[in-house]
């Protein structure tokens, strides 16, 4: 039986289906069964009460729908079952009528009638309803009309209290049917929205996800940018800090290490570089291989970025030294930064990448190749603004490539108190 079920309910529904199509073409399966029942329920009421009512047009109907449910069973053809079914449901009542008689002698069941254009209003809509229920309204008119002037049913001979029984059962089946169906509808509609709600639930967290990865790659007001405005993003920036942290010799101490544990190695210091970062309010732009780049000023973190950079570039620098030793030693650091105008803006549609741009990050990148092990050199625009604060050796002067000599100063640390 289980077997026989489920290949029926795969020629009803289609894999391709919406969950609105299934909804459908459940409810249709569902009326339909229930007007057969309801005929046949119908006529045999009629012959236990003892009023032999011709069989033909009720055991007509069941076996012309069970006739429309075994092609669309066999040929997938949901439209014509459909139709073929709404056309059912609006002119048999109406046979079943003038077979009887009158309104009065067949108790109103014209009123099953009714469910041909409800049908239609919930299996399509209400515009694709409303010719059917004109024809519905139609020949309810041509019914009264025939009854008013011709009078035709008033001698068939039907006791009275069989009309009242069956005024009666007519509503009361149809009222049941609307009801059940309505019911069926409102059941699937609410398992259908547990499962929207269900996959709204899964979107938001992927959705979540996204974001969280977007702003790991990307400052948040520029992931804002991007995902409200496709067109490319570049912006001007007339003062900004940048810093690099580089590790000194990182390759020939790799070249001893086993390919899991020198990226276990840099994952360690570079995280611990981005838990500083963000407690400085800064933004970390980028890792080059064993550097890593990360700027001030570029957020809408109103705190003093030149002072946050020095700050961290001292803890990043503590931080190596503090560290136990790699193959009998020390990872060791230097550091170079520079502040002046950058640009800065998104590049690529594939691994895109939010850098930086200008003279201000070349500086900040050639100091720190000149500066020693566990050192920080920062140029003269970065000192003039932190020498108050902090204590500084130099000048330096520096042959920097393509810049010919610069000036820049070493970075000791905050001055004792008192």
């Amino acid at each position: 039986m289980r077997s026989l079920l489920a290949t029926l309910a795969r020629r009803a529904f289609s894999e391709t289906d919406t969950d609105e199509q299934r909804l459908n073409k459940s409810l249709l399966i569902f009326a339909s069964g229930l007007m057969g029942f309801g005929a046949m329920v119908w006529l045999m009421i009629y012959w236990a009460m003892g009023i032999r009512f011709p069989a033909t047009i009720p055991v007509g109907y069941m076996l012309v729908s069970a006739a429309t449910l075994g092609v669309y069973l066999w040929k997938g053809n949901f439209e014509l079952f459909r139709f073929s079914q709404v056309t059912l449901f609006l002119f048999v009542p109406f046979i079943m009528q003038w077979s009887i008689g009158s309104y009065v002698t067949s108790s109103g069941v014209m009123l099953w009638a009714l469910l041909a254009p409800l049908g239609v209003m919930i299996f399509q809509g209400w515009r694709e309803s409303m010719p059917w229920f004109f024809a519905y309204v139609v020949m309810t008119a041509v019914s009264g009309f025939f009854d008013y002037y011709i009078g035709y049913g008033e001698d068939v001979g039907l006791p009275a209290h069989s009309v009242a029984v069956f005024f009666a059962l007519n509503f009361a089946t149809m009222s049941a049917i609307i009801y059940l169906l309505m019911s069926y509808f409102v059941r699937l509609r609410e398992r259908l929205e547990r499962r929207l709600a269900e996959q709204h639930r899964l979107l938001q967290i992927e959705q979540e996800k996204s974001e969280r990865l977007l702003l790991n790659i990307l400052p948040q007001p520029i992931a804002r940018r991007l995902k409200d405005d496709q067109s490319t993003i570049g912006d001007g920036f007339s003062d900004v800090t940048v810093m690099f942290a580089d590790i000194i010799n990182f390759t020939r101490l790799s070249e001893a290490m086993p390919p899991r544990y020198l990226v276990s190695l840099l994952n360690e210091v570079f995280s611990h570089f981005d838990v500083l970062a963000e407690k400085y309010g800064l933004e970390k732009i980028k890792t080059i291989g064993d550097a890593y780049m990360v700027a001030g000023g570029l957020n809408e973190d109103h705190r003093d970025y030149s002072d946050a950079i020095a700050s961290l570039a001292l803890e990043m620098r503590d931080y190596m030294a503090s560290r136990s030793g790699v193959h009998a030693q020390k990872l060791q650091i230097h550091i170079g930064i520079g502040s002046g105008p950058v640009v800065a803006g998104v590049i690529g549609t594939k691994k895109f990448i939010y850098d930086l741009w200008g003279d201000t990050v070349n500086i900040a990148n050639r100091v720190t190749a000149e500066a020693a092990a566990d050192t920080i050199l920062c140029d003269a625009a970065t000192y003039r603004r932190l020498r108050e604060r902090y204590e500084f050796e130099g000048p330096l002067t520096l042959h920097i490539k393509g810049k010919g000599d610069m000036v820049a100063y070493r970075l000791i640390g905050k001055p004792s108190p008192g």
